[in-house]
């Protein structure tokens, strides 16, 4: 080798390594890879189903896109970028000046591509000079993976993460409709978990089942009816971009953080619904948006009154079942009448066959885990259990109104008596914290305040015609169907209020295949007509709607549901 054609090798190893910072750098800027494929990150998810020997070929430089040890010594087009390259990548260019040449390279190949097994130097140098191919020993990868000259490394490797996550689930031939791409492909990772913690647990019922039938069972049962929720919530419409695989996983990973910030179990299906309005909702950056209005929602009180009918719109977009009450509320401070409370509300959940999660609320973290909060635990799980309710129980340092309202959107009813933390009834006039829950909570809230024993039978229906009212109504047709209960519909004939609404009601129960209801009709004032409506018909369950003025007026006016609920003492259904 001559010193001067050596020298002359080291000007262009400088030049190409000054070309390689300038198009690090442009590409910092338009966010795309240069990256070289490395060989290790790609063969190592790969189920190698042969190797060919090829011999020598003359293969396209354009077409070598990896190396198997040398991946961070090279851009995409193999311009040098590390320094300590000058000198062997000096020795190889001198070579070809000098008209020695070099022997063959040596690559594996996969598809169409190729990766350098020996011989990076000697592309770079031809890269270089502008040749187009250059001599190799092929050895040849056989293999599902399909990579293209243009493919930048992330998406390699994501294809190659889901052929392996399609060879361990065997998806592919057991659900071979399905489409499980993700383009954060790190998370396949986390399917093959879910799929086997849901192997194990079909294990722990007596079921043994492989990997892939385990797997099988899971779309069905799991992934499927939440993709089913995403596509009719249509929220990929703000995100396409992303696959409903993405979606899936981003809303797994909400839901176990919701669970952790709980500390409740929490169903996919019934998560999903409220999650995702969170995502269509914020317009903070994809990843992070969820995670903020989670926290946003269990630290801060509702300060707006939850639109009419959306926990239904909800229910019908989640459909986990024919039960309408999956998930009930409960708070418990540990007094007797919250203790009747939730032997009435396990009467609820062994209808609907719900879970019952009970909250906890203290005033400081020592209280956490005290010995009277363990008691509290204790005799919780106790009544559960010996009512055959599935029971979840958690404790929070907050104020007792606050957390119902922060929970209320993961739950599909909430229970309560009328005060708060006391067994004192009410003098008259409903308290200022169980006013506001009555008015901002998103879902159902069935007061019991000092029954013994709620029999729930015989349904009264107070029905107006309003918006709240029509949600009443639906609900009230759905106890008739479900829990087989008598039903009276009264409606109260007011300036606002005409005897149509009372036909309006028997046309929506008819249709709904329920005739054996009794419908009156009576004068103002509203109060007395219900009462009287319930004595007469004996009832102990009344359903109605919630508040109809607005914060302000309602200051002003006050409410038929503070008379009602002050006075009627049978459980009270307030619907929104």
């Amino acid at each position: 080798m001559s010193a001067r054609s050596f020298d002359r090798a080291l000007q262009d190893f400088r030049r190409a390594r000054q070309e390689a910072a300038l198009r690090q750098l442009l590409n910092r800027f338009s966010g795309r890879s240069d990256q070289l494929l490395a060989y290790r990150d790609v063969s190592s998810k790969l189920n190698i189903t042969d190797t060919v020997e090829r011999g020598l070929q003359e293969i396209p430089l354009k077409a070598i896109v990896g190396s198997v040890g040398r991946a961070a010594d090279f851009t995409r087009d193999f311009l040098p970028k590390r320094d300590s390259n000058a000198e062997r990548w000096a020795q190889v260019k001198a070579a070809v000046l000098d008209m020695r040449g070099w022997p063959p390279i040596e690559v594996y190949q996969i598809g169409d591509v190729y990766f350098v097994k020996d011989g990076n130097h000697r592309v770079s140098v031809a890269r270089q000079l502008g040749n187009k191919t250059i001599t190799a020993y092929v050895t040849e990868i056989e293999t599902r993976l399909t990579i293209e000259a243009g493919d930048d490394p992330e998406t390699v490797i994501s294809r190659a993460n889901y052929i392996d996550f399609l060879e361990k689930s065997k998806l592919d031939i057991s659900r071979p409709d399905s489409d499980l791409h993700l383009t954060f492909s790190a998370q396949y990772d986390d399917l093959l978990a879910q799929i086997e913690g849901y192997r194990q647990r079909l294990e722990a019922e007596g079921q043994s089942l492989s990997l892939p039938q385990a797997a099988e069972r899971w779309y069905d049962e799991v992934y499927l009816p939440v993709l089913k929720i995403i596509r009719r919530q249509g929220i990929l419409r703000d995100f396409q971009d992303r696959t409903e695989a993405d979606m899936y996983v981003l809303l797994s990973e909400r839901r176990e953080e919701l669970e952790e910030a709980l500390g409740w179990e929490i169903k996919q299906q019934s998560a999903v619904p409220e999650l995702v309005t969170s995502v269509s909702t914020s317009h903070t950056p994809f990843f992070s948006r969820l995670g903020d209005r989670l926290r946003s929602t269990l630290a801060a009180e509702h300060d707006e009154e939850p639109e009419t009918g959306a926990w239904r719109m909800q229910r019908s977009i989640a459909a986990t079942g024919d039960s309408l009450f999956n998930d009930i509320l409960v708070s418990l401070q540990g007094t007797e009448a919250d203790w009747r409370l939730l032997d009435n509300t396990l009467v609820v959940a062994r209808r609907e066959e719900a879970i019952v999660k009970g909250v906890h609320a203290v005033a400081t973290r020592k209280e956490l885990d005290c010995a009277e909060t363990r008691e509290m635990r204790a005799e919780f799980q106790h009544r559960c259990l010996a009512a055959g309710v599935e029971g979840q129980f958690a404790v929070e340092v907050g104020v007792e109104g606050k957390i119902l309202l922060a929970r209320a959107p993961w739950v599909d009813l909430i229970t309560t008596n009328l005060t708060f933390a006391t067994d004192e009834g009410p003098s008259g006039k409903l308290s200022p914290a169980v006013g506001r829950m009555i008015q901002r909570c998103p879902r159902p809230i069935l007061v019991m305040a000092g029954q013994d024993q709620a029999q729930l039978n015989r349904g009264l229906l107070a029905y107006d015609g309003s918006p709240k009212a029509d949600e009443a109504l639906y609900v009230a047709a759905y106890l008739a169907g479900r829990w087989h209960i008598s039903l009276t519909v009264v409606t109260v004939i007011t300036r606002y209020t005409s005897a149509e609404m009372l036909d309006r009601a028997r046309r929506y129960l008819i249709g709904n295949q329920l005739r054996n209801v009794d419908y009156i009709l009576l004068e103002k004032p509203i109060t007395e007509a219900i009462i009287k409506t319930a004595e007469l018909k004996d009832s102990n369950l009344l359903i109605m709607g919630g508040f109809g003025y607005r914060p302000a007026q309602h200051l002003v006016l006050g409410s038929t549901v503070d008379d009602v609920l002050t006075r009627c003492r049978i459980p009270t259904l307030i619907c929104r």
